[in-house]
């Protein structure tokens, strides 16, 4: 139950929920495993019944179940890699490097970009992954107070952040 509330406070209360995330003292482990190991299967299994059951053009099973894995193991990955890229930045925004909170800040502001995924389910509303955009205004509300960065500074940012971190996940895409 801590998982769904935590996701509606983060999505309907950030600005109040980012300053209880900075007070926790969670490990990696945990917020891998009881909230992005969860979350992040959400887009995939949806897209894998909606690719392989659903959709008008089935796609057989074993070859959507791999690409369905293989994304998986890619979506997990890249909430670390964009973590590495919040903190690596941290200096140039006038903040100090604090990776633990680079994690939190990725893993929690990627929580509507993962329920929007149940769109894929339907193939005809692949559109609305668009949602997903709302976690660029979660990460810039979370900046200021995970990162201390300034307020002035965290827009910036938030999409230097977003935009380096797009560059890997271009590269996965293609390849």
């Amino acid at each position: 139950m801590k998982l769904v509330e935590r996701v509606k406070a983060i999505l309907l209360t950030p600005r109040t929920e980012w300053p209880v995330i900075e007070q926790e003292r969670t490990t990696m482990a945990d917020l891998f495993i009881r909230y992005v190991a969860i979350l992040a299967a959400i887009p995939e299994i949806a897209h894998l019944v909606g690719q392989a059951l659903i959709g008008e053009a089935h796609i057989p099973f074993m070859s959507a179940l791999v690409r369905a894995i293989v994304s998986y193991v890619v979506a997990v990955a890249m909430v670390y890699v964009i973590a590495g890229v919040i903190d690596l930045l941290a200096p140039r925004f006038g903040s100090k490097k604090n990776f633990h909170n680079a994690l939190k800040l990725s893993v929690y502001s990627h929580t509507p970009l993962w329920l929007a995924g149940i769109f894929l389910l339907i193939p005809g509303l692949n559109f609305l992954l668009i949602l997903g955009v709302y976690g660029l205004y979660l990460l810039w509300v979370g900046l200021p107070i995970l990162m201390a960065v300034p307020n002035e500074r965290a827009f910036t940012y938030a999409i230097f952040a977003i935009a380096c971190a797009l560059i890997p996940s271009v590269v996965l895409a293609i390849i």
